[in-house]
């Protein structure tokens, strides 16, 4: 697989580089050079999510590893399922907290520590990622207790939910988190000035394991095969999905899920009201505002840094901007359709009753709405709990994680301080 950065054209990298190195030169994020259509699509649906999800990432991937490689790589990941729930006649929920972190990035974070496993061979690594919210928890998870293989997380004081934090910021060892003083805007600034920081980046092997990262981005192209498998077989040709979206890194995965050949007809980029994505589609102006705090905090950013390779897709032509929506939701509408999943059966947390509430605008009434449910409602417990006036109950995971001590460090949105501890406590 050949990849070029898009900041740097000039710049070309193997899939193997691109996980290894992150980011490209000029904090440029890489990008396939070709995405090719997929010769039997229906003969994908109809197999096992495993088995069809080795089969696309070889696609993706080409002749780069072999056949046994990513088939190991994909069970020893994807151990979970994502299951397809009917919401109304002609509305679906795709869940993807089943993971060990209950968050839909259990399949990147989990995907891409198979691959650094696989191709870092004993090297010293360092994964250096901001979190506004669910990435943290995936990433050191997933990376947790690997030898030379060292995680170091940066997220927004005050402004995740308890149970995120608690996930990793409890683990230790090979953990190292960080409150940073600010926005996760200003963690995500402080990660790319390292990853310019040539000393750091060679006597640390710094890598990153947010959805910069192409091998997180090609995982999560397979979930949503399985969101269209699932659906009856008369009814797949007419998909419409609706993705709740921050850095956008999930909306771009399902977009390249249509480039190859997956029959999504439409897509919704749904925000909440940090609202760039929205604006510029309707201005074409790229003007990122503050980012603002809402009950959606994992969407809680202003400058998404996976919306270039959305945007090269659409101004490519591979998929339509006649066909993709981006609504943004305020805070009332959130709750209002909070209420409103829950009285028709269906218990949501903010980020998913956005993409159900962007999926209402725009869904055709012969089409079939998928919206995702991107983490398990107790791990924004106290927003279900007082907008439903309910006590919901906490699953095992959280509940244990919950009731250990924080170790995160403070520190100041300052890359001078990040730089210091990194170089003390990894160097």
């Amino acid at each position: 697989m050949q990849l070029y950065n898009l900041k740097d054209h000039e710049q070309q990298v193997s899939f193997v580089e691109a996980v290894k190195t992150g980011l490209g030169r000029n904090q440029g994020v890489f990008f396939p050079t070709h995405l090719a259509p997929l010769e039997d699509v229906d003969a994908l649906l109809d197999l096992d999510f495993v088995t069809r999800s080795a089969k696309v990432l070889r696609h993706l991937l080409g002749d780069e590893l072999s056949d046994e490689t990513i088939a190991g790589m994909v069970e020893g990941a994807f151990t979970f399922p994502a299951p397809l729930v009917k919401v109304a006649d002609n509305m679906h929920c795709l869940e993807l907290f089943h993971g060990p972190t209950l968050a839909f990035k259990d399949f990147g974070g989990r995907f891409m520590a198979q691959c650094l496993a696989q191709f870092s061979q004993g090297e010293k690594v360092t994964i250096l990622t901001a979190t506004s919210g669910d990435t943290g928890a995936a990433v050191a998870h997933a990376f947790y207790g690997k030898e030379n293989i060292d995680v170091v997380i940066l997220y927004p004081e005050g402004k995740i939910s308890l149970a995120q934090q608690k996930l990793f910021t409890t683990l230790g060892g090979n953990v190292h988190c960080y409150s940073v003083t600010g926005s996760f805007d200003d963690c995500q600034a402080m990660v790319k000035e390292a990853f310019l920081d040539d000393e750091l980046k060679t006597r640390l092997g710094l890598n990153s394991a947010n959805s910069i990262n192409i091998s997180r981005l090609l995982a999560q192209v397979c979930y949503y095969f399985e969101a269209v498998a699932q659906l009856p077989k008369a009814q797949r040709s007419k998909a419409h999905i609706s993705v709740p979206s921050g850095n956008f890194g999930n909306v771009c995965a399902a977009m390249i899920a249509a480039v190859i050949g997956l029959p999504i007809q439409k897509l919704s980029a749904t925000t909440n009201q940090n609202d760039t994505v929205p604006r510029f589609l309707a201005s074409k102006q790229w003007q990122p505002n503050d980012t603002l705090e809402s009950l959606s905090n994992a969407m809680d950013v202003s400058r998404p840094n996976n919306w270039p390779r959305v945007q090269t897709m659409l101004d490519n032509g591979d998929f339509s901007y006649g066909d993709f929506f981006s609504h943004a939701v305020d805070e009332q509408t959130t709750q209002s359709a909070m209420k409103e999943l829950n009285e028709m059966g269906y218990l949501a947390e903010p980020h998913t009753a956005i993409a159900y509430e962007g999926l209402k605008a725009d869904l055709a009434d012969d089409h079939q709405g998928i919206f995702l449910a991107t983490a398990h409602p107790a791990k924004f417990k106290e927003s279900v709990d007082s907008i439903l006036d309910m006590d919901l109950p906490m699953p095992q995971a959280l509940a244990e994680a919950l009731a250990k001590q924080c170790l995160a460090q403070p520190m100041s949105a300052d890359y001078t301080q990040l730089r210091e501890a990194m170089l003390n406590k990894l160097g």
